[in-house]
């Protein structure tokens, strides 16, 4: 199975060609440029580096959300045109599980904290078992589903389960004071190599996730956004406060 990968979802892009298990191309870029300037040349690089027919993928997995409103919008109009295009599925990986599956394997709670501003942070808690099958390797268990929370409230459950975690997203320079105050377990964060969002992540949890039955059209697919726009936020009070 040949697998185009996408994340938009925070300050990195990201795009990767995994086939058969086998990372075949990824480019990631953490810089200063907005994703509408990143992702699209990005995929045409691979393109032209791997020689590859866009008709040979056969579904593209995309980093649905929470994250960064306009970047999922960027990524998702991309997943959403070339699906349409070639014909094929959409697998929605939701963004904080790939983050965590970068510590794919790890014993340690895994935490992924990404900057949601307004003082919350997207986040959820993982671990890793071995699998119940020969060759599955480790399978992810999802202790908190992605949520949107203050920082004091993922610690609160973080110092609650009482086991060594590991953090890693970009919510970690954000919040490393927080995190030092109110987190009384052994922590560590995660090294540069691995504690950013990466395509290949995103493919390898989107192929788990395609054979489990998850995956859409183009036509049906939208970003998880699991909190209201700012714009939503105010026609909302603004409703509240003429009521």
């Amino acid at each position: 199975m040949k697998l185009l990968a996408l994340d938009s979802s925070g300050l990195v892009a990201s795009a990767a060609i995994v086939e058969n298990n086998i990372t075949i191309a990824e480019y990631t870029a953490n810089y200063k440029k907005t994703h509408s300037q990143t992702l699209l040349p990005m995929l045409d690089e691979i393109k032209r580096m791997t020689e590859l027919d866009l008709h040979t993928i056969d579904a593209i997995a995309i980093a649905a959300g929470p994250g960064s409103f306009t970047g999922l919008r960027i990524g998702s109009a991309t997943a959403k045109g070339l699906g349409l295009a070639l014909g094929i599925p959409i697998i929605p990986v939701p963004t904080v599980d790939s983050l965590a599956y970068n510590l794919y394997g790890s014993d340690k709670l895994i935490c992924p904290i990404m900057d949601a501003r307004r003082s919350q942070v997207y986040t959820g808690l993982y671990t890793f078992q071995r699998g119940r099958d020969k060759g599955v390797g480790y399978e992810m268990r999802i202790l908190k589903k992605q949520c949107a929370v203050d920082i004091s409230e993922i610690a609160e459950q973080v110092n609650a389960l009482g086991t060594e975690v590991i953090f890693l997203g970009d919510g970690v320079d954000a919040y490393s004071g927080k995190i030092a105050e109110l987190v009384k377990v052994n922590y560590t964060f995660a090294p540069a190599c691995c504690n950013r969002q990466r395509a290949s992540c995103v493919a390898a949890l989107g192929s788990v996730l395609y054979q489990n039955g998850v995956y859409e059209t183009a036509q049906e697919h939208a970003p998880e956004y699991l909190r209201l726009s700012q714009a939503e936020r105010e026609m909302a009070e603004k409703k509240e406060y003429q009521a």
